[in-house]
């Protein structure tokens, strides 16, 4: 069944601004939909409407960022009927309205990554959830072989890598690492980082490299440390949308 999700999430990323249903996606692959929606869900880790959701921003942050398309008209080239619609699921998603990420990612491009991602998160306009107690989680980050500089770490609410983290630090791969003051709750750590792979042709080719590890319970004190390895991104990953993590498509020409 493998194969068939592959080619479902191809018809996604070829045709995201199409109105694809459920329907649809199951008859491409031509299994029921409710068996599909079983194994889709379990190989990417999320269902088919928030991978096609997740497709949509995606696109629509990369053409924010390489063309001077408005607001409106990125929300339609992306298969958004409306536009308020468009750009509330973007700042809900990405941590900054559309036009917040297109002044603070395209005046970054000069400049080193930290900057940019403290005023992304200083310019974020919602709020990050406030509960009566919190915890903490440490791990041990690694690697399959990539040589890394720098990588992030958060504590998410979701599967997919978006919105603002309850609590977010920067680590070294492979290291240790420490997320604080996360409010008590259920919540997904996800980490990123680009390394230089040893196969990559020259040495300035960078590899996108991710892991994400939940549900994992928050409470109270640091519980079991968890063990967490970065890979490159295959087939399966929904796309990374969050602005805040330091990862984001660079801006090309028009």
């Amino acid at each position: 069944m493998e194969h068939l999700m592959q080619h479902a999430v191809t018809t996604i990323r070829e045709r995201f601004w199409e109105p694809l249903t459920l329907d649809d996606l199951a008859q491409s692959v031509m299994v029921s939909k409710y068996h599909f929606l079983r194994v889709f869900s379990r190989v990417t880790g999320v269902t088919p409407g928030r991978f096609l959701s997740a497709v949509r921003l995606q696109e629509a942050k990369r053409l924010l960022l390489s063309t001077s398309l408005n607001v409106a008209d990125v929300s339609a080239r992306v298969g958004y009927s409306s536009t308020g619609s468009f750009t509330r699921r973007f700042t809900e998603s990405v941590g900054l309205s559309p036009t917040q990420y297109r002044k603070l990612s395209l005046g970054a491009c000069s400049e080193t990554r930290e900057p940019a991602l403290s005023e992304a998160a200083s310019a974020a306009s919602v709020p990050v959830p406030v509960a009566r107690s919190t915890g903490s989680v440490t791990g041990v980050l690694r690697t399959t072989g990539a040589e890394l500089s720098n990588a992030y770490v958060g504590a998410f609410d979701g599967a997919i890598l978006q919105g603002i983290p309850a609590s977010w630090s920067n680590a070294s791969a492979p290291g240790h690492f420490t997320l604080a003051r996360i409010p008590t709750g259920t919540w997904y750590i996800h980490a990123v980082a680009q390394g230089r792979h040893p196969d990559s042709a020259t040495d300035l080719d960078l590899t996108l490299l991710m892991a994400t590890v939940g549900p994992v319970q928050v409470e109270g004190d640091t519980g079991r440390p968890l063990n967490i390895t970065l890979s490159p991104m295959d087939w399966t990953r929904p796309p990374i949308l969050s602005a805040l993590m330091g990862i984001d498509p660079q801006p090309t020409a028009a």
